[in-house]
């Protein structure tokens, strides 16, 4: 089971779970990431946010995420992925992306959800906006995400 879906609907990280674990008996590893939209964009910032903004382009956005899906199931034997992200206006504490990865293993579970949002920050075209106490940006690329899955490339 590979899923991918962009969407404005919030997610039930309970339920995705769940499908996660019905592939089968064979499942001995389920990995979850869920990401939150913070009140604070960069950790020395002192201008919150009220609003976080994602665009995409249809099609394209989700293409690539199958793309990274794909890559992540050829290097690690997984049972099943699962990944969501929403677009639209978000607000601090919404979830913006969910991560599920199932596998027979621990350690393929780990490193692919990891593999999966390290390659999701770096080649998804999102565009993220923010408006706060600041005005409206928007948000930089950022180098430590670069050198994040530049670990997976040997």
């Amino acid at each position: 089971m590979r899923y991918v879906a962009v969407q404005q609907n919030d997610f039930d990280i309970g339920a995705e779970s769940r499908l996660l674990r019905d592939i089968g008996s064979n499942v001995g590893a389920i990995c979850t990431f869920c990401g939150l939209v913070r009140e604070f964009q960069r950790e020395s910032s002192d201008k919150s946010v009220e609003e976080l903004f994602l665009e995409y382009y249809p099609g394209m956005t989700e293409k690539s995420l199958q793309e990274i899906v794909d890559q992540a199931t050829d290097r690690w034997r997984l049972l099943g992925c699962r990944v969501i992200h929403r677009v639209g206006a978000l607000t601090p504490g919404d979830q913006i992306v969910f991560v599920g990865t199932a596998s027979e293993h621990r350690h393929e579970a780990f490193e692919s959800a990891e593999f999966i949002m390290d390659f999701l920050k770096t080649r998804a075209p999102f565009w993220k906006r923010q408006t706060g106490s600041e005005g409206t940006e928007w948000v930089e690329h950022r180098e430590s995400d670069d050198q994040a899955a530049k670990r997976w490339q040997s």
